[in-house]
């Protein structure tokens, strides 16, 4: 009988994943700390034996301006919202990583590429939003093909994609596929964690999550292999479980956040199924020792689950190696 499997993608991003509405004065005690903060999940990933998928978006894989205007796309994302186009603000940026290390990332990236355990997908070039309206499936694959090129320049053969904000477009996943891709993280079953449109919708919506998080409402959010789709030939491997940073605010839950996790990664050993617990390395960047506080003991439910269970750590493209290949 097949074993059950822990999966761990972060969608790493920078300023490039907020820019459209929080500027880097309003959070950047978060963003000056993700290299800090990376550097200590690579060691406690070591520690734990923990595979991550590193989903990054392709800006930062330049060394520099000069670079990172070489890779554009002849086509880019004509969002009808021209507030989410990331180009736009290209002249605005620094030179490189060390003078701007808000939109910069490669020696973080070389870092990540040094522990094979480790996988680095794409979190698209741009940080593309697929279900926006104005933008072009020419234009996604134009973006995609970017990403692939920029990563081989440093050896990096990308596999797998986490789309910004969990906006999948299933007419686009053939693209990937016939590019080279093999999975993509896809969303929660349940009805609360879907799109929505509306004001109200989403405020319900992120209410129920943000419960969901503390108070078991929609399950353990596992799977069994047979339930994970092939989409346009792209194995989905749907979250189980964001992981919310630390909040001073309802810091008394913080225990309960925990708990929702682990039991559910124990549901999974015990049933051979599949956890997949996923952020973005700047949710760390602030109450740094907290959040790290709760990784570990998560970690330390890992170790005891693959200890008792044969429970396995695994990157999504080595999940999709493993029981599709």
């Amino acid at each position: 009988m097949e074993n059950g499997n822990f999966v761990i993608s972060l969608d790493f991003e920078l300023h490039w994943g907020i820019f459209d509405h929080t500027a880097i004065s309003d959070y950047k005690i978060n963003l000056d700390n993700v290299g800090l903060v990376i550097k200590r999940l690579l060691a406690l990933s070591d520690k734990y034996n923990v595979n991550i998928t590193f989903s990054t978006v392709g800006f930062l894989f330049a060394s520099n301006k000069e670079e990172l205007i070489k890779f554009k796309p002849d086509l880019t994302p004509s969002y009808n919202n021209r507030q989410l186009d990331p180009y736009a603000i290209f002249p605005t940026i620094g030179n490189n990583q060390e003078d701007d290390p808000f939109h910069y990332a490669k020696s973080l990236i070389e870092e990540i590429k040094s522990k094979p355990n480790h996988e680095i997908g794409t979190h698209t070039f741009s940080h593309y939003y697929c279900v926006e309206k104005g933008q072009t499936i020419s234009e996604f694959k134009e973006d995609i093909k970017t990403a692939i090129s920029i990563a081989s320049v440093m050896d990096i053969d990308i596999k797998s994609i986490v789309f910004p904000r969990n906006q999948v477009n299933k007419e686009y996943l053939k693209i990937c596929a016939d590019l080279g891709l093999t999975s993509y993280r896809g969303t929660e079953n349940s009805n609360i964690y879907r799109p929505v449109s509306s004001k109200k919708n989403i405020m319900f919506s992120r209410l129920m999550r943000f419960i969901d998080s503390y108070i078991n409402i929609t399950g353990p959010n596992t799977y069994n292999k047979n339930t994970l789709t092939q989409d346009g030939l792209m194995i989905n491997i749907p979250s189980s479980r964001f992981l919310r940073p630390y909040n001073k605010r309802v810091n008394i839950f913080e225990s309960l956040k925990v708990k929702r996790i682990k039991k559910a990664m124990r549901y999974a050993a015990v049933n051979n199924e599949i956890f997949h617990l996923w952020w973005h390395p700047h949710n760390f960047g602030k109450d740094i020792d907290k959040n790290f506080n709760n990784l570990e003991q998560i970690f330390n439910e890992y170790q005891e689950l693959n200890s008792t269970y044969n429970f396995n750590s695994t990157t999504m493209s080595g999940l999709v190696k493993k029981l599709f290949q």
